[in-house]
């Protein structure tokens, strides 16, 4: 059985790791984390902090199988004036390697969605690497469409 909810203190350590093993083994965001800033464990830690200490600004979700941790995405909250209200921008969405192809991951957006309806979010928005074509057909699977747009980054 999953289950899914947001990163409490008393889970942080399980968040933690779930986005280190992100962070160093999915090859797609090693590919681009040069341009991010990535910083590593200790932005990792910083990061997770922040969440704790402002949950206005975002969440991390985590999905359980059977207890054991296995999939995780970070979720940010910012208005749209497109659409008027609050969206949320979904990043570093992963299912560990030996829990893939279970469902866990459509389950973790699912009960996302939900969470983000409650709150009266209106939208998601999210990217994915280019050459990820996994990735791509699983977020349009899930109901999103592609946009004619490139996500740039500029660090500060």
């Amino acid at each position: 059985m999953i289950e899914c909810q947001r990163m409490t203190i008393e889970l942080r350590e399980d968040a933690f790791s779930l986005l280190r093993s992100f962070l160093c083994e999915d090859e797609y965001y090693l590919d681009s984390s040069a341009a991010y800033g990535a910083g590593g464990a200790a932005a990792l830690d910083k990061a997770l902090d922040l969440f704790l200490q402002r949950p206005e600004f975002g969440f991390v979700w985590l999905a359980y199988d059977e207890g054991d941790p296995a999939g995780v995405c970070i979720v940010c909250l910012a208005i749209s004036t497109a659409i008027g209200g609050m969206v949320a921008k979904l990043d570093d969405f992963f299912v560990i390697s030996s829990k893939q192809g279970r469902g866990i991951g459509s389950i973790l957006l699912q009960e996302l969605k939900q969470e983000l309806r409650d709150r009266s979010v209106l939208r998601i928005d999210t990217s994915v690497h280019l050459q990820n074509d996994r990735a791509q057909r699983f977020y349009q699977h899930q109901g999103f469409q592609q946009l004619n747009e490139e996500k740039l980054a500029c660090v500060l």
